[in-house]
């Protein structure tokens, strides 16, 4: 088999309502949607969603690499060889890029083998709970959101702070007394103090908070690992990870409990996998997340998310943020919980 013609699709995503986390407010996002196409019928489909904070790329690197670098590496190559393919790209492109590009060759080995992709991976089970996000807003706003996600059936809620450690422990405290069976975890999002953190820890214990996600900043990691230190309240690392070399470090040196994958972050299923590993060795459970991605980037965290034990888990909510989202049929989310479409590779 070998790949004969590559093309791609822009997609500029408008958000339903802007939002705000601890480092900036987001209105819109741009998403490409790369296929790889063979010789023998089968298509594979990727999906980059740039942020240059997170990734290191704008819509317009991802443009210039698929055009200068990705088409002309991967043509006439054949898609079996997705190892080699991916580390001749590697050091030539940014983490959603090169993710776009792993997850086409996946969804092309799938198909081939007729198989959902989670399956293809390891297949250790078929649907996970996905949280909804809940970020920075009023007290009326916070407790409104949440009704609306209650009445839809969704057990597990993500509130987003960082900014004000008061404000942010009264909103989970508004959440809780309102919610006793809600599944609650906060993201700090890199906005605290070690001093503020720990009051946070302390002040959380009797809230039934399940996860503490990225307190404080990447420039002082180090002090992720006191506040894991400090309490119960489980810590896990996002910003802090985007690499196995990360993964590495952080565990070694007890910096976290967990850690949260995001494949657009990581670049794709293989460094993904990869990072899994040395979270199961370090004893730490990883939760599968994702950035403003359409259901087609989505999908891929939810197939990654179904394949492992030790991902327990999944934070893909991303795509109901977006007016449209043209891949919507390659999952069904129902009452928090997500199930893939049951076809072979992605599910288109």
């Amino acid at each position: 088999m070998r790949i004969t013609h590559i093309d791609y699709e822009r997609l500029d995503l408008e958000l339903t309502e802007p939002y705000t986390i601890a480092y900036e407010t987001i209105d819109r996002a741009t998403n490409f949607i790369l296929r790889v196409a063979t010789d023998r019928g089968i298509v594979g489909l990727g999906c980059a969603a740039p942020d240059m904070g997170v990734t290191g790329e704008t819509a317009a690197d991802v443009e210039l690499a698929i055009r200068t670098i990705i088409t002309p590496t991967l043509l006439g190559e054949s898609p079996l060889r997705y190892a080699r393919l991916l580390e001749s790209l590697r050091g030539r492109l940014e983490s959603s890029a090169l993710a776009m590009v792993d997850l086409a060759l996946h969804d092309i080995i799938a198909k081939l083998a007729d198989v959902p992709l989670y399956q293809l991976l390891g297949g250790y089970r078929d649907s996970i709970a996905t949280s909804v996000t809940i970020t920075i807003l009023p007290m009326a706003e916070t407790l409104a959101k949440a009704a609306a996600y209650v009445d839809q059936g969704f057990g597990i809620i993500k509130v987003k702070g960082g900014l004000d450690v008061e404000l942010d422990l009264a909103r989970l405290k508004a959440l809780r007394e309102k919610y006793s069976e809600l599944v609650l975890r906060f993201d700090g999002n890199q906005g605290y103090s070690l001093e503020e953190a720990l009051r946070f820890v302390t002040a959380a214990q009797s809230l039934g908070i399940e996860i503490l996600e990225q307190p404080t900043s990447v420039e002082d990691e180090e002090l992720m690992g006191v506040v894991s230190l400090g309490g119960t309240l489980p810590v896990m690392a996002d910003e802090s990870l985007k690499t196995l070399k990360d993964a590495f470090r952080l565990t070694r040196h007890d910096f976290t409990d967990m850690i949260n994958i995001k494949l657009q972050k990581v670049g794709g299923l293989t460094p993904g996998l990869h990072i899994n590993s040395v979270a199961r060795a370090a004893g730490n459970e990883v939760m599968v997340g994702c950035l403003d991605e359409c259901g087609l980037g989505i999908a891929a965290g939810l197939h990654f998310a179904l394949s492992r034990p030790n991902i327990v888990y999944a934070d893909l909510d991303g795509h109901l943020d977006f007016v449209e989202d043209p891949f919507g049929d390659l999952f069904t989310l129902s009452k928090g919980v997500l199930r893939p479409n049951g076809k072979a590779g992605l599910g288109r």
